[in-house]
């Protein structure tokens, strides 16, 4: 049975995905953010985290494109982008956290 290896250019954008789950936080919030959409408050509670540290991780990681955001109303909710990264969070927690 044959194998895929992966290219120089996947090993990078790999590399720079685990770079960004790399901060306690960051990778708190979207262990949260697994579960479904989330608002900064909902995260705020879940997580410890100061209000204005939840948003400023929550910039941070939609600047990445880890996370996106949609209005509803009057909140704003924040999910996981990319279902890989899902997955790789669903995963490490399974791994880790079960």
């Amino acid at each position: 049975m044959s194998r895929n290896i992966p290219t120089e250019n996947d090993c990078i954008e790999v590399s720079a995905v685990l770079k960004n789950l790399a901060h306690p936080r960051r990778l708190m919030i979207l262990c949260q953010l697994s579960d479904g959409p989330k608002t900064v408050s909902e995260l705020e509670n879940l997580s410890g985290a100061s209000q204005s540290a939840v948003s400023q991780f929550l910039a941070r990681m939609k600047a990445e494109g880890l996370v996106e955001s949609k209005r509803e109303n009057q909140f704003i909710y924040y999910d996981i982008k990319d279902s890989r990264i899902k997955k790789l969070i669903q995963s490490l927690d399974r791994i880790f956290c079960a």
